[in-house]
């Protein structure tokens, strides 16, 4: 897993003599160096710690007005030689020497760069230059170079400058075709001298094919994994956005590869089909950032917004070098943090997810479940200078300690502690060259290779003390470990080409400073495996069911308590995605999935009284998503088919990548990239976030399928203060109550007839039902699902006017609303207005207004619907009917009679009319004037027509003054949302013209052109308004309202005698 962090670093290039046009030749890296080539001049730049360019050379004019510009290059292997083909078809061939003089860079010491002389040793025009024939590119190795030419040939020549000629190939080589005709050949199989024979069919190429490219593998692998296929479609970018793939780079250790477009950025994809990076910004398509137009270079934007022409993956990993289309004067480099999950000889921790850079750690804090954060740690420069870069990390089993090596030594960190630990001899430090760590309780294994004897040794180090005096023990290997694992006292141990050895470790003492510890290893089974299949990327332990005290708690292990837990089975992570599992007793090896890129062995790992996963045997990981396999009861916990594979629910999003488990909050820890834009930067800066995403659902539904009902209610009481425990009980009887629907009639007839077994269906809702989010679960679970299936959720999960009930009782309103929509399904219409009904009274008392004003559309929606629907002998329990109960005989009848169209309205529109209009007189009455405006905006109930008719009724203010000191309290005019109220109320009596209300309320905003309009027309009420302002003391903050009145008043008067 890769994944970008940081801001991408430009490295300029030189620009030689204006060429014909702006593009770089050529980019390759080789170890630690990469070459750069433009039409003009080549770079020859140091790709490590320090990113220094060692040598360069420039052509002169001269040069290239005579030979061209360069037009097609190639390095060998081993860095010492160049070849440049130019455009006049001049063949150039350079020597790289480096010089012994190492350059200074910091520090006292000299580093490890030289600076190198470049020289031409060859320029020749090559023999096919006058046939009017172009070049694809040239591939090599260290001794011949191999051009493509666009008549269907290759051209063969040494790095001496040796023509050998051209010669055709067959695509399509008979499969009766003995390669014992071929004569031997060196390296990449071309003859020093002479033409080839290539096997040529019966048929013949046609004169018009055209070489297009050439790629030379020195190490060509045999097996190849189809993944799928991969674009950005599913993100909103089709390839007019993006353009045709133009470079794909796959990673040093191929689990990613990065591919560039022609017309616009990069993405980087896991080989499951993560997206684990992409420069191109989330955002529309028809966005300023479309790829048609490109900004101004002194503009904010995303990296290669004019797209990506050639790219490098630095030696390992950690950087990624692009160079931009149509562009020769930088190269952008993004940095990367990669996590080998599940991958070689270094153990992980799962509880404890750490990405590691190459001078720096981004560890993932878990501390808060609902907050993850990551968290930035750099190394010591004392270590990471000289040891540059990060090559190995381990972490302890509890998550508090990791072990970090570099290319020599190794380092601890204490996290609770924030303290590094390092050797305190650095010649003991330098002598150590790890190429894998495991954690053994609280001992640090390392492998080491001997570079003096080509040999390798587990060193074992206790975490206390980093010295050679305090090694616990020496122990040689047979040879290069390819895979190693380590459960509690055993360790596994396996070689090439698939030889497995188990040791047992057996500590004497206490281990402390001064307990004198002494550790003893013992091999305990031996295997060798003859097997065709590719080989081992990991393995794994699959620890027994027996409860045993691990290393780390009892530090001596008696001879017959350890060999009664030895492992007996181990899962094995081929190369090409395989996933078996292996009897270490039989050597029987028995295949499980495939396409799987890592796994998690849960059981047996955690010993945390809160552990939510202990029913768990492992999780795995690949193009399908999130796998989870469960142990069966039985004699053989491990037999195939008793495996619950796939949990298709657990289908991560494309853009996380999952890193590790959380056993205490029962959630899988992914990551994914985003980007921030300060406006302080050309490019964004890659933030890696973390994401968390729960199986607890897949974990209660495995055991309530088991009848293991008391355990499931333990784990869920266990989980129930953790984030997200009410959408994680939600997800479990969804997928349950799914996955019934679906099952065939027949097993569903089946099951009936035992009436006393419980289905899953109801087992989960007896499940949910000692949680107080039942209520809730249960009508999200009805709303996401076919109304057609609701007879069959609700016979397990209780009557839907049985839980409406509850819901009222205790006030939860919004959830009582949603179950409206299931009672008018299954109990009828009449019974869900008549809740409606109720519920709508409910909500306006408590003044959830939004609630009420969906509640008021539902009614009158289905009442319609019902009048529509109902005949005349079937009103037993029609709105008119309940309205009768809901409102006295005589309240009801003043209201109808105030209402002009009540004949030719329906009944429910009048009761429903009846609860708004009583509502509205109460809030009047009581002058709650910002929660009539809140009711009137949520119910879109008419208030005009109310205060036309309550003109002299519950809106009628008695007093000015005491009115204007009232609605001044209730408003609270110093705050905005009360201003707007006002200013809305306003509006609605200036359009009834209720003077009385508009003089009160204009006065409060001081809405002085709303009073001088209504006071010039009315200058009886502007005396009595101005005496009443004037006489009262709590009104003298209006009085520069009354003078600027006063002068505008005045004026018009003085007009109005000339």
């Amino acid at each position: 897993m890769y994944m970008a962090y940081g801001w991408p670093q430009v490295i300029p290039l030189e620009q030689g003599l204006c060429p014909s046009v702006q593009k770089i030749v050529y980019f390759k890296l080789i170890n630690r160096l990469w070459l750069v080539v433009s039409p003009t001049h080549f770079e020859l730049w140091n790709s490590s710690q320090h990113r220094v360019r060692l040598g360069k050379y420039k052509r002169d004019s001269d040069s290239l007005k005579r030979e061209g510009e360069n037009l097609q290059a190639v390095w060998s292997p081993d860095t010492k030689l160049i070849a440049i083909l130019t455009s006049s078809f001049y063949l150039h061939i350079f020597k790289v020497r480096f010089l012994d003089k190492k350059i200074h860079i910091g520090g006292k010491q000299p580093s490890a760069l030289s600076l190198a002389t470049i020289s031409l040793l060859l320029s020749e025009q090559v023999p096919f230059a006058t046939k009017n024939l172009s070049v694809s590119n040239i591939v090599s190795d260290n001794k011949h170079l191999l051009l493509g030419l666009s008549d269907g040939t290759l051209y063969s020549m040494s790095w001496k400058g040796e023509f050998y000629g051209a010669f055709q190939f067959d695509p399509n080589p008979s499969s009766s075709f003995d390669d014992s005709q071929l004569p031997h050949s060196l390296e990449n199989g071309v003859c020093p001298k002479g033409l080839p024979k290539v096997p040529m069919p019966n048929h013949i190429i046609p004169k018009n094919s055209e070489i297009k490219q050439l790629e030379l593998s020195l190490s060509l692998r045999k097996e190849v994994a189809l993944w799928g296929r991969f674009s950005l479609y599913d993100w909103g970018y089709s390839m007019d956005d993006t353009g045709p793939v133009s470079c794909i780079a796959w990673t040093p250790d191929n689990s990613a590869f990065a591919v560039g477009w022609k017309l616009r950025g990069l993405t980087v994809w896991s080989v499951s089909g993560c997206r684990l990076m992409s420069t191109i910004r989330q955002i529309g398509l028809s966005s300023v950032s479309s790829p048609i137009t490109k900004p101004n270079r002194d503009c904010k934007y995303e990296p290669l917004m004019g797209g990506s022409s050639l790219m490098q993956w630095g030696e390992h990993g950690y950087r990624l070098y692009v160079i931009e289309e149509r562009s020769s004067e930088r190269i952008i480099s993004f940095s990367f943090g990669k996590c080998c999950l599940s991958r070689g000889v270094s153990g992980t921790a799962y509880i404890r997810q750490v990405i590691y850079g190459e001078d720096r750690l981004l560890i993932v804090q878990s501390e808060e479940i609902d907050e993850l954060k990551m968290l930035h740690l750099k190394l010591p420069v004392s270590y990471i200078s000289q040891n540059w870069p990060v090559q190995h990390v381990a972490a302890s089993q509890d998550g508090m300690y990791l072990a970090v090596a570099g290319l020599h030594g190794l380092i601890l960190y204490d996290i609770r502690l924030k303290r590094w630990r390092v050797f305190g001899d650095v010649t003991q430090e330098q002598k150590i060259q790890c190429k894998g760590l495991l954690w053994l309780g609280k001992i640090v294994v390392v492998c080491n290779y001997i570079e003096s004897s080509n040999t390798y040794e587990l060193l074992f180090y206790p975490r206390y003390h980093l010295d050679q005096s305090s090694l616990l023990c020496r122990k040689p290997l047979l040879a290069k470990p390819v895979v190693m694992d380590v459960y509690q006292d055993y360790i596994l141990v396996t070689y090439r080409p698939f030889d497995v050895h188990i040791f047992n470790v057996k500590l004497f003492g206490e281990l402390t400073p001064s307990g004198n510890p002494n550790l003893q290893l013992s091999a305990v089974r031996e295997l060798s495996i003859m097997t065709a299949k590719s080989h081992p990327a990991a393995m794994r332990f699959i620890p027994d069911q027996i409860p045993r005290e691990p290393i780390s708690k009892n530090y001596i292990s008696s001879s017959s308590d350890s060999f009664s837990g030895e492992p007996a089975r181990c899962l094995i992570l081929r190369s090409n995605g395989e996933l078996s599992l292996l009897d270490l007793d039989d050597g029987r090896e028995r295949n499980l999935t495939d396409s799987v890129e890592l796994f998690w062995v849960t059981c047996g790992q955690f010993e945390d009284k809160t552990n939510l996963i202990e029913e768990v045997s492992w999780l795995d990981y690949g193009h399908r998503g999130m796998q989870v396999w469960y142990p069966s009861p039985g004699p053989n916990s491990f037999k195939q088919e008793d495996f619950l594979q796939l949990d298709p629910e657990l289908e991560f999003d494309r853009e996380v990548y999952p890193l590790g488990l959380l056993p205490n909050a029962g959630v899988v820890v992914g990551v994914s990239q985003r980007m921030s834009f300060p406006s302080s930067a050309e490019f964004p800066c890659f933030e890696p976030s973390p994401q968390a995403q729960t199986i607890l659902h897949c974990l209660l539904r495995h055991l309530l399928q088991r009848d293991k009902i008391e355990e499931a209610l333990r784990l869920a009481e266990l989980s129930a203060e953790k984030p997200h425990f009410s959408h994680c009980l939600e997800w479990l009887l969804f997928t349950v109550f799914e996955a019934d629907i679906s099952r065939p009639n027949v097993d569903k007839n089946q099951i009936s007839v035992l009436k006393h077994v419980k289905t899953l269906l109801e087992k989960t809702c007896d499940l949910i039902r000692n949680f107080p989010e039942y209520l809730d679960v249960v009508v999200s679970v009805a709303r996401k699902t076919d109304g057609r299936h609701w007879a069959d959720l609700f016979s397990a999960a209780g009557r839907s006017t049985e839980l409406f009930e509850e819901c009222f009782q205790r006030r939860w309103y919004r959830t009582a609303a949603c179950y409206i929509l299931v009672i008018a399904k299954l109990e009828g219409p009449a019974v869900s207005q008549y809740c409606a009904l109720r519920l709508l009274q409910a909500t306006l008392v408590d003044s959830l207004y939004e609630l009420a004003g969906e509640l008021v559309r539902f009614l009158l929606r289905s009442g319609r619907e019902y009048d529509h629907a109902s005949s005349d002998s079937d009103k037993q329990l029609s709105p008119r009917f309940l309205g009768y109960f809901l409102f006295r005989s005589t309240e009801r009848k003043q209201a109808l009679d105030k209402s002009p169209s009540s004949k030719e309205q329906s009944a429910h529109v009048t009761s429903v009319k009846n609860i708004l209009e009583n509502h509205a007189s109460y809030l009047m009455a009581g002058k709650e004037l910002s929660k009539l405006v809140a009711f009137v905006k949520g119910t879109q109930f008419d208030l005009v027509e109310y205060l036309q008719r309550e003109r002299y009724g519950s809106a009628r203010l008695e007093n000015f003054a005491s009115g204007l000191e009232l609605i001044s309290q209730k408003l609270q005019m110093e705050t905005l949302q009360s201003r707007l109220d006002a200013d809305f109320l306003l509006a609605h009596m200036c359009s009834v013209k209720f003077k009385e209300w508009i003089v009160v309320l204009a006065t409060l905003l001081r809405r002085s052109e709303v009073l001088f309009d209504l006071f010039r027309h009315d200058f009886r009420l502007w005396k009595a308004y101005s005496s009443t302002l004037q006489s009262h003391p709590a009104f003298t903050e209006y009085q520069d309202l009354l003078e600027d009145l006063e002068e505008k008043l005045s004026s018009v008067t003085n007009e109005e005698e000339e």
